[in-house]
């Protein structure tokens, strides 16, 4: 009798268990916790830039000595390659809206090693036929953009929980430095119609544009706060311009004035790492 209870009480044991199992394996798994990207975040870029510098020196001197008609630089506009390696950091904040949008706010700051030069030459005569001096004005106008920020809202839409593409846009700021070399050769007359003359200009400046882009950020594998970014942006800093005088040319005629300005663009592709506070 005992051995018949000992096997019934064996037999509903395994029963119960084998329920149980069955139980457990029909209920489904917890589910995946769901990325969020709201918060800060703060991160560091490296990248190459290429922009343009057009330039322009104008100079209405050129053939107006002793009623003559001023003769307009032919060299105009020059052409400078703002090409160079550039890196600096990031800091912004994300609003997930949903789980397809994402909204955010992000401010950069970057060095620059953006430099580029152009070289003119461009002959002149006073008078008829140089009958008072013919002339040549050369020289060498230099650009470079040493810093750049800007300020930019991001909207982004979400291809998985973990990467973003995103459009951005905003202002952008820089320090641009732009300096030139003139010299006018003065090669036929005689003074004081005819002096030969260097001149030039240095001006540094801080400039407000604006700045637009795109760009895809993701998830680093295995990691909930670091993220990995490539960006691309163009900016417009808008021109730089100045004034000054003539050295030497024009003897009795005084000290001439000319003026000169620089417009720049630029072209940026960097990529980046982000730490994000969750």
């Amino acid at each position: 009798m005992k051995k018949l209870l000992t096997a019934t009480a064996l037999v509903g044991f395994a029963a119960i268990n084998a329920a149980s199992a069955a139980d457990l394996a029909l209920k489904a798994p917890p589910p995946a916790p769901v990325y969020s990207w709201t918060g800060f975040y703060i991160g560091a870029n490296v990248g190459y830039s290429w922009g343009k510098a057009k330039s322009d020196y104008d100079d209405p001197n050129f053939g107006a000595f002793g009623g003559g008609t001023p003769v307009p630089p032919s060299f105009n506009p020059l052409s400078q390659k703002l090409d160079g390696v550039i890196g600096g950091g990031q800091i912004g904040y994300n609003w997930q809206v949903d789980k397809s949008w994402v909204l955010g706010l992000e401010a950069d700051i970057q060095g620059s090693g953006e430099r580029g030069r152009a070289s003119f030459s461009d002959p002149y005569s006073v008078g008829t036929d140089c009958d008072i001096f013919c002339s040549t004005v050369s020289g060498t106008m230099k650009v470079a953009l040493d810093w750049f920020g800007t300020a930019r809202a991001r909207v982004g839409v979400l291809v998985t929980p973990t990467t973003m593409l995103y459009g951005t846009g905003g202002l952008a700021f820089g320090g641009i430095n732009a300096s030139g070399t003139i010299t006018d050769a003065c090669f036929s007359g005689a003074p004081p119609a005819c002096t030969p003359g260097s001149w030039g200009f240095n001006n540094t400046t801080i400039k407000l544009g604006w700045t637009a882009g795109a760009g895809v950020e993701g998830v680093v594998p295995n990691t909930t706060n670091w993220t990995w970014k490539l960006e691309y942006l163009y900016l417009d800093l808008g021109s730089v311009s100045g004034t000054g005088y003539e050295a030497g040319v024009g003897g009795d005629f005084g000290p001439l004035p000319y003026t000169w300005s620089a417009r720049v663009t630029d072209n940026i592709l960097r990529v980046g790492a982000n730490y994000h506070f969750h």
